[in-house]
């Protein structure tokens, strides 16, 4: 059932703790911040969470990681000069880290969503990042067993949706937004502009309604990450 809801507070409700959760964004580009923070304030802890960073400065990951609310991170990218908060609470052993190649995460997730029971990539192979993978040799070459990753609830941003959840994104906030809404049971969309059906063309659309299952509308005004991966603040048009 696809859901259009007044709130984000209202949108994320239902996630409860223990929750596999991934998050859409590369850095800022495309991180939904305003569900990020209703995800804050419902609550819910104990989150294992995907996304491609750890979160950075002092906003959306970053803050649920500083508040102890996530119990595990499977990004690409954890360390950077502004990841305090992941590296305060790694060090002190309170949140756990499965390091993933880029490549990989993305085509872990893209797995998920497609019903692959896994796939085999050289991509870690002779690594800390094989250990207790299965391995084989194909065509010559080292390859590693890689496993979907499914989650209960994707949180992502869109820029458009349409009446039945046909969402279109903006430049290079598209990025990981697509296989997540596929790999998760849930999806959750905030979207700048909710635009009556057959107003998309259908060639622009990116994710079909079917893997949408709530969508809230953030007015623009109110979103200030546009699609670059600069971290430069800009409004959508």
């Amino acid at each position: 059932m696809l859901n259009f809801v007044e709130s984000v507070q209202e949108a994320v409700s239902g996630i409860k703790d223990g929750s596999t959760v991934m998050i859409g964004g590369f850095g800022n580009a495309g991180q939904p911040f305003e569900l990020i923070d209703a995800l804050m304030d419902c609550g819910a802890t104990d989150l294992t969470v995907v996304n491609n960073n750890a979160g950075q400065g002092d906003q959306g990951l970053a803050l649920l990681i500083k508040e102890g609310r996530v119990r595990k991170m499977i990004c690409s990218f954890p360390r950077q000069s502004d990841s305090w908060h992941f590296d305060a609470r790694y060090k002190a052993g309170q949140i756990e880290l499965e390091l993933v190649p880029q490549g990989n995460l993305a085509e872990r997730i893209r797995a998920a969503g497609a019903g692959i029971g896994g796939f085999f990539t050289p991509t870690g192979y002779g690594t800390m990042l094989a250990e207790g993978k299965e391995t084989r040799i194909i065509d010559g070459r080292g390859q590693v067993f890689e496993t979907p990753i499914h989650a209960d609830v994707a949180l992502i941003k869109a820029l458009k949706a349409d009446g039945k959840g046909n969402l279109v994104y903006r430049k290079t906030a598209r990025n990981f937004g697509p296989i997540m809404a596929a790999a998760a049971r849930h999806t959750i969309v905030q979207v700048a502009e909710i635009v009556p059906t057959g107003a998309l063309d259908p060639e622009n659309v990116v994710t079909p309604g079917i893997y949408v299952n709530t969508v809230v509308r953030v007015p623009a005004a109110a979103d200030t990450t546009a699609g670059s991966t600069t971290g430069t603040e800009e409004k959508v048009a």
